[in-house]
C-alpha cells in the first residue's frame, strides 16, 4: 500500500461527513482502530476494506485503485476485457472502429 493509505481512508470518511466514531460503529471496531488506520499505524484487513468500501458507497476496486495506483490500471484492464468477452463479432468490429476514431 502506498504512503497515503490512511490519509485516503480519512478523506473518504470526511467527504461523507462521518466521524471516526460513526465509522467505527458501522464497522464494529473501536474509534481508536479507525484513528490508527487513518494515521498509518495499522492497515485494514480485507474484510474491513470490503465493509468500508460498502459504507463509503464505492466498490472495493475503486477503493483499492485509489489507494494503490498500480492496482487501478490492472482493474480497468480486467473490467474492459470482461466486457469485450461478452460482445459478438459484429459488436467487436464496431468497438475497434470506435477506438480507432478516438485515437485519430
Amino acid at each position: 500500500m502506498n504512503d497515503n493509505y490512511g490519509e485516503q481512508i480519512k478523506n473518504y470518511r470526511i467527504n461523507l461527513g462521518m466521524t471516526q466514531n460513526q465509522v467505527a460503529t458501522e464497522l464494529d471496531v473501536t474509534p481508536g482502530y479507525i484513528s490508527n488506520v487513518e494515521n498509518g499505524r495499522t492497515a485494514m484487513s480485507l474484510r474491513l476494506l470490503i465493509y468500508y468500501s460498502k459504507l463509503m458507497g464505492i466498490t472495493l476496486d475503486e477503493l483499492v485503485g485509489n489507494i494503490e495506483p498500480d492496482y487501478k490500471k490492472s482493474s480497468i484492464d480486467n473490467a474492459l476485457w470482461a466486457v469485450i468477452q461478452t460482445l459478438d463479432d459484429e459488436q467487436k468490429e464496431k468497438l475497434i472502429k470506435t477506438i480507432k476514431l478516438w485515437q485519430a
